[in-house]
């Protein structure tokens, strides 16, 4: 009975003591699950919080190293579009100041080209104005020692009707036509101004064929009538001339019986 006791008591002990065991393990479980759990939720909520050292012990490295060379490469990207924007910024804003300096340029240099027209312009016209006043003091000393009065036009007349004249003569067969003309002013015979001395009906056939119009006065002409107008003088008081060759016969005829023959001088003939 003892044995069997005993054996009963051990047993009832070991179940006592199995049963303690597994409730201890139940337990331990519980404890491990909750531990586990809370443990789970402390590590989403740091994680959520974004804790770098719960990333580091919930995350693989090969993740982590991953994200962070993303994140490299994202911020790389960044700047290198800002380098690149800012460089196109940079070309733009010079290509603009370019075109700026340029244009300022080329302001400056169509401004300082009418600056120069009208300088010139006004040099030009003040050369203008000082040549006119030069002739003209000329005119009016040259006027004041004429051996005649003449007016403007008397001058232009006397010019046409000693080139149309005498316009392939020499210095002297000019100065001869201009003294003749001059003669015939101040003789009473004659009208008193160049211009009806000259346009008298009958008297100078580039009048009658009107060539006195068409002639183009040279610069040795002008010289010679102002040397004439000056009191140069070779005609020994000659008031009429012909060209022997050219003239009508009737004319010739009327030279010779009612002139007196002075001198020849080129193809003139002169007479008074």
């Amino acid at each position: 009975m003892l044995t069997k006791h005993s054996f009963l008591q051990g047993t009832g002990t070991q179940k006592k003591a199995t049963g303690k065991l597994g409730h201890l393990k139940r337990t331990s479980a519980a404890l491990a699950a909750g531990s586990m759990l809370l443990c789970t939720t402390v590590t989403v909520a740091e994680f959520r919080l974004g804790s770098q050292e719960v990333l580091a012990a919930e995350t693989p490295v090969e993740a982590v190293t991953t994200k962070e060379a993303n994140i490299q490469v994202e911020l790389t990207d960044l700047r290198e579009d800002g380098r690149m924007l800012v460089g196109d910024t940079v070309r733009k804003t010079a290509a603009v100041e370019q075109r700026m300096e340029e244009e300022s340029r080329e302001a400056f240099a169509q401004w300082a080209k009418q600056k120069q027209e009208e300088a010139d312009r006004k040099a030009e016209e003040k050369q203008r104005a000082l040549e006119e006043e030069r002739k003209r003091k000329e005119e009016e000393e040259r006027r004041s020692k004429a051996v005649i009065s003449y007016s403007n036009e008397d001058y232009q007349v006397l010019l046409k009707i000693v080139q149309a004249e005498a316009g392939v003569c020499d210095e002297k067969g000019k100065i001869l036509v201009a003294n003749v003309v001059i003669n015939r002013v101040k003789s009473k015979r004659f009208p008193n101004s160049v211009k009806s001395v000259v346009y008298a009906p009958k008297q100078f056939s580039p009048v009658s064929n009107g060539s006195i119009n068409r002639v183009q006065v040279t610069q040795d002409t002008v010289e010679c009538v102002n040397r004439a107008l000056a009191g140069e003088d070779y005609s020994q008081g000659a008031l009429f001339f012909m060209n022997r060759g050219k003239s009508k016969q009737s004319n010739v005829g009327w030279f010779d019986r009612s002139l007196t023959y002075l001198f020849y001088h080129g193809n003139h003939e002169f007479f008074k």
